[in-house]
């Protein structure tokens, strides 16, 4: 039964990950987007966590959710905030 459980969860944090990639990529918003892809790194750390990768998840998390996002905030500061075509 906590296979089936295990086996659920990595289905649904797998298209949550797989949405907000694929809306990171088609947002013309820079911060938006960075949102998205925070996100997505989030879903990603649940299935790492799932599968039982908690030394992966401890390094990922800070470096993924936290330090990226912040890095290209600030460079998205320094530029438009809105992508031209």
């Amino acid at each position: 039964m906590s296979m089936d459980i295990t086996l659920v969860l990595l289905a649904l944090f797998s298209a949550v990950g797989l949405v907000f990639t694929y809306l990171a990529v088609v947002e013309r918003d820079l911060v938006k987007a960075v949102i998205f892809s925070a996100i997505q790194s989030t879903a990603y750390v649940a299935i790492l966590y799932l599968l039982r990768a908690p030394d992966i998840v401890l390094v990922y998390l800070p470096v993924a959710v936290g330090l990226y996002p912040a890095a290209i905030l600030f460079l998205i500061g320094k530029t438009e905030k809105v992508e031209e075509k």
